[in-house]
């Protein structure tokens, strides 16, 4: 039976009763809308804590990393069907609280991770890496200990949630789990049910583009920008507006100086969604 805790200090004395159990926590951010990437997610937190530990999963749709006119008001928002789809993967305890709850009338603090959040989503999305980091220093203090499970799918987020829990020397390990991808590789996201049929055939261009240089590289191309440009090309093909097409080093995030892995990320709109995707060279395999 999975327990649905909506009062932040609720959850903290949840968290706070296991451990003192002897249990581990396994915990999982989101913002609901859940599908198959987000169940394995927590598939991975109960992998993690054992089958005696609790596995926890917050749904916020958290407003402070939305710019003016981005999908705040549209995002979906299905609490219901989402604890039905925890409750199938034995999730403990959801946690969904009100946006009062956390972010109160009087709250003035916001984190800024810098580096690791300037580059790619960076100049596309002012603020939106400081709301990210601000809602999950929060969750992070309300969940104590634990083992932390992200998407890669959603890499700068995952690297700068990394530097913030080092950083801030806090008591959550942060884990990365490789993308899940539908049939015909495009990432699952939330987002993707705002493409229509035809959108969603011409976003299936996006992982062939990505294996296309996964491919280059395991033949030993490693000019990142011959690469980065091949890339661009494909999806140029495909895409209403390409934000960017870049090759990273994938631990700093810094531009790529060479060597045998690197960081190829991609953010475009097809219609008016905007679709990210990543890949990181000579160490994934090419999408499906």
């Amino acid at each position: 039976m999975t327990e649905v805790i909506h009062d932040p200090r609720a959850f903290q004395q949840a968290m706070e009763r296991a451990r003192a159990d002897g249990r581990a926590v396994g915990f999982v951010p989101t913002m609901g809308a859940l599908h198959e990437g987000h169940l394995t997610l927590a598939r991975e937190a109960r992998a993690r804590v054992g089958d005696r530990g609790l596995v926890a999963v917050s749904i916020f749709v958290n407003p402070t990393q939305f710019g003016p006119n981005e999908d705040f008001s549209r995002y979906p928002r299905e609490l219901e069907r989402d604890v039905e789809r925890c409750a199938s993967v034995g999730v403990d305890v959801v946690f969904a609280p009100e946006a009062s709850a956390m972010y109160p009338a009087d709250e003035r603090t916001r984190v800024n991770v810098r580096g690791v959040s300037e580059p790619l989503c960076g100049p596309f999305r002012p603020g939106h890496f400081e709301g990210v980091a601000t809602i999950v220093s929060k969750l992070f203090a309300l969940a104590g200990r634990s083992v932390a499970v992200f998407g890669r799918k959603d890499y700068q987020q995952w690297r700068v949630l990394t530097r913030l829990a080092a950083d801030l020397m806090l008591p959550v390990e942060v884990v990365g789990v490789a993308t899940v991808r539908e049939a015909d590789g495009l990432a699952m996201s939330s987002r993707n049910r705002y493409l229509s049929e035809q959108e969603r055939a011409k976003a299936a261009a996006i992982p062939r583009a990505l294996g296309e240089a996964v491919r280059a590289w395991e033949r030993g191309e490693r000019d990142g920008e011959r690469v980065r440009a091949g890339v661009e090309r494909a999806l140029s093909a495909v895409a209403d507006s390409i934000d960017y097409v870049d090759v990273r080093d994938p631990d700093s995030l810094d531009r790529y100086a060479g060597g045998d892995r690197a960081l190829l990320a991609i953010a475009i709109r097809v219609g008016k969604t905007r679709l990210i995707d990543n890949v990181v060279l000579g160490e994934e395999r090419a999408p499906a």
